[in-house]
C-alpha cells in the first residue's frame, strides 16, 4: 500500500453515505509521488516517496532538511530514517569544523 516516507500518511477507510443513508465501505489513497528531494546540508539528491500534501508542508516550514529534522522519528520510514541521520552527522562536522577554525583566528 501507498505510504508517505515523511509523515507515514496512508490508505484510510471510510463510508459513503447515500441519500437513503445506506453506508458502503470504500478506501482513500493519499496522493504519493516518487520525489527526488534536494538536501543542502548533504548537498545531493535524495529520493523517496511523498504525499503531495507533505510537500506542501516542507515548502511551508522552510525545505526538506528543516522539515525532516522536525518530524518524530517514529513518523520516518527506514529510508528516511538513514537520511536524517546522515543530515545530522552532517551538520554537527560543519559545526565542529566552523567552530575550530574560529579558535585558530
Amino acid at each position: 500500500m501507498p505510504r508517505c516516507e515523511l509523515t507515514g500518511k496512508g490508505p484510510v477507510v471510510k463510508n459513503l453515505v447515500s441519500h437513503s443513508n445506506i453506508k458502503t465501505k470504500s478506501r482513500a489513497f493519499p496522493n504519493i509521488q516518487k520525489k527526488q528531494l534536494f538536501s543542502t546540508a548533504l548537498g545531493e539528491m535524495v529520493s523517496l516517496y511523498v504525499a503531495t500534501s507533505t510537500l506542501r508542508s516542507m515548502e511551508h516550514k522552510g525545505g526538506f532538511d528543516a522539515f525532516i529534522l522536525t518530524q518524530p522519528e517514529e513518523t520516518l520510514s527506514k529510508r528516511a530514517q538513514a537520511v536524517r541521520r546522515r543530515i545530522l552527522k552532517r551538520l554537527s562536522q560543519k559545526s565542529k569544523n566552523s567552530s575550530s577554525s574560529g579558535a585558530e583566528s
